[in-house]
């Protein structure tokens, strides 16, 4: 099963960078490159324990849907989202925000599991391992720099 993590230094609070991440209408923003939009189940709000949303964009060339469902919740310092409907045969993501005295190491854990068994594994290593850590690199830059926007003054 492939896994990737990745790591972004953010200089603004956990809850600053949590709440960014969980906002249904910033992963949008933040992914436009793929042209992501959410089309059902929580799409104008930040999502939370239980609920679900639907994203549809373009990934290697293919329009394609994700469902996810929330289902592990601790604000401010994890969340999991996993796929209930969509291309892969299982997909996990692990939001992690660590404090670090006023700044966050935000860590994204991905794991899948592709379809068609031999022919997926090769797919993986040769596109999908690349496309994933770019897109959710690109995508954590922007939310570095929305982060960073909107951090609390210093007393």
């Amino acid at each position: 099963m492939p896994t990737i993590v990745l790591e972004t230094f953010i200089a603004a609070p956990a809850q600053v960078c949590f709440d960014l991440v969980r906002d249904v209408r910033v992963h949008t923003r933040t992914t436009a490159r793929t042209h992501e939009k959410a089309v059902s189940g929580t799409t104008d709000r930040p999502i939370g324990l239980g609920q679900t949303v639907t994203f549809e964009g373009t990934h290697l060339g293919v329009r394609q849907r994700l469902k996810v469902e929330v289902v592990e919740f601790e604000r401010p310092l994890l969340f999991v989202d996993e796929m209930i409907e969509g291309a892969f045969k299982s997909f996990r993501h692990v939001h992690e925000f660590i404090d670090d005295r006023g700044s966050t190491l935000m860590r994204d854990t991905l794991e899948w599991k592709s379809p068609f068994g031999l022919i997926g594994k090769v797919f993986d290593k040769l596109l999908l391992e690349r496309h994933m850590a770019e897109l959710v690199t690109t995508r954590n830059a922007e939310l570095k720099r929305l982060a960073e926007r909107l951090r609390p003054a210093a007393p």
